[in-house]
């Protein structure tokens, strides 16, 4: 099966080799058609805790590294704001 990639915003690096991702979203409301925004928080295995606060990642499925790490940082799109 293929692993889900998706791109969000790095929100926090303090943990060691983690980085929390914070991804959104955007559908159309099924009743109102009214597009709407969600956004959910991933934690990431960064191997070298190259991942800056504000910084543009690519994050891709991986086997559970941890109780909450499912996912891990595969490219960095943009430089920290």
């Amino acid at each position: 099966m293929p692993r889900r990639i998706m791109e969000g915003v790095v929100v926090s690096n303090k943990m060691n080799k983690t980085a929390v991702v914070k991804v959104e979203r955007t559908f159309l409301h099924p009743l109102f058609k009214k597009t709407v925004r969600k956004s959910k928080r991933y934690h990431a295995h960064d191997e070298k805790n190259a991942a800056q606060i504000g910084q543009q990642v690519e994050i891709q499925e991986c086997p559970p590294r941890s109780k909450l790490k499912r996912w891990e940082i595969v490219s960095f799109k943009g430089d920290a704001a």
